[in-house]
């Protein structure tokens, strides 16, 4: 695993897992469902070669925020680090076609890397970015 990992809460954690498969090729490492056979307790998951765990939200039986909404989006984002600033184009398209809301389209920027924002459907912002040059 890398040094640090995202924690994601989400409503409906299984859709959001299917989502992460088709939207950036994400593979299961982990996956616990809960005992009411309705929400998933946790979940670990391998996106470009990094760590992202998740659950349903448990707020109510555990305190903590609840889930962000795409209303409600959460107010930090995961960021995808890829090689080529292809890899950002062909990814952001991959997203949208798999649900995923484009916020930012893919452009090159100042700070010398393409960069891109896709907001899934259940509230959490991705950045796709990669270095413009190597």
């Amino acid at each position: 695993m890398q040094p640090i990992s995202p924690y994601l809460t989400i409503n409906g954690a299984e859709k959001a897992r299917e989502f992460y498969q088709k939207a950036f090729g994400a593979t299961d490492i982990f996956r616990h469902p809960d005992e009411d056979g309705k929400r998933l307790f946790h979940a670990r998951m391998t996106i470009n070669g990094g760590t992202v765990m998740m659950s349903d939200d448990y707020s109510k039986e555990h305190g903590g925020p609840p889930a962000p909404t795409p209303e409600k989006p959460a107010p930090v984002a995961v960021s995808i680090a890829l090689d080529s600033p292809g890899q950002v184009d062909a990814l952001f398209r991959q997203a949208v076609a798999a649900g995923g809301n484009g916020v930012v389209e893919p452009a090159d920027m100042f700070w010398g890397d393409r960069f891109a924002i896709v907001l899934d459907p259940f509230g959490h912002r991705w950045m796709l970015n990669a270095p413009l040059k190597k």
